[in-house]
């Protein structure tokens, strides 16, 4: 692909970089961006600095926040006595749409997986049992995606945590075996987070 400028041939190549974005449509948003407002332009490259430099992860559980400590941690109504395990920001954001988990979270930060070089000690799991350990938690669910992954994941942490006095679930199976928990819709991973079943090998 020939380009009439250098910096626009920058600007596409950064955009190309992100995932599901090609130098076509990196092309397109840039003659867009182009055309806007050069405030709005500025705004817009602004916020991603920001980003950048201000964005934190809970110092407790792992997730995107404003602040050291989340939103949901930081609640007293939520049940502090109940932690679901997530994959990553994106699940724990579906979890919450549904409105019918009300306990806290921990996110893993990925899923065990060999050929792409992600294993235990890659995650966040020795952060899970030492939570488990010093707040008192009575209840674990595992609300990991169906796939080879996400159940390899499960079984590890399920005899790690074994060792502990803690009750151990897992979301029910109504979300379709091979599937993406980020993809359910909120009916169905609400019904399946309500159903949780106790977790066995």
């Amino acid at each position: 692909m020939n380009f009439p400028s250098k910096i626009v041939e920058n600007a596409v190549n950064h955009l190309s970089s992100l995932p599901g974005i090609g130098k076509k449509t990196a092309l397109r948003l840039v003659l867009h961006l182009l055309k806007r407002n050069k405030q709005q332009v500025v705004k817009f490259g602004e916020a991603f600095i920001e980003l950048i430099e201000k964005i934190n992860y809970c110092e407790k559980c792992y997730t995107i926040s404003d602040t050291n400590t989340c939103e949901v941690c930081n609640d007293s109504k939520r049940d502090h006595l109940t932690i679901c395990v997530v994959e990553d920001i994106r699940v724990m954001m579906a979890i919450e749409n549904t409105s019918q988990y009300k306990g806290l979270y921990h996110v893993l930060g990925g899923l065990i997986s060999p050929l792409d070089g992600i294993g235990p000690n890659d995650l966040k799991i020795s952060e899970l049992t030492q939570r488990i350990e010093t707040e008192n938690i009575q209840e674990v669910i595992f609300a990991l995606s169906t796939t080879m992954e996400g159940d390899t994941t499960n079984y590890y942490l399920f005899k790690v945590l074994e060792k502990l006095n803690v009750k151990i679930s897992s979301i029910a199976r109504g979300i379709a075996i091979g599937d993406e928990i980020e993809y359910a819709d909120e009916i169905t991973l609400g019904a399946a987070i309500s159903s949780r079943t106790p977790y066995s090998e």
